[in-house]
């Protein structure tokens, strides 16, 4: 459920209320319980995804991981080492 934030025109508190986001907004005030209070439009929550299935890398072409693999190979074949980045 979301947080919505409310200010009341009346006090000028400022609170917020875990809604549902089909209920309709409050208009009693918290503080003075007069019926001036609005719902503020806010920025909101950044969305987190976790899990598998929520990466760019999830949702490449088949044939991206052999190309990155052959790549990998063509890389280290070509006489450096892997690690320090230096010729033999």
């Amino acid at each position: 459920m979301p947080t919505y934030e409310y200010r009341c025109s009346s006090c000028r508190k400022r609170f917020e209320v875990l809604q549902s986001m089909t209920a309709k907004p409050l208009r009693k005030c918290a503080r003075c319980g007069k019926n001036s209070a609005r719902r503020l439009i806010g920025a909101g929550a950044g969305l987190l995804f976790k899990g598998s299935g929520f990466y760019i890398t999830d949702y490449r072409k088949p044939g991206y991981k052999a190309r990155a693999e052959s790549d990998q190979k063509k890389s280290n074949s070509t006489g450096k080492d892997a690690k320090s980045g230096k010729k033999d």
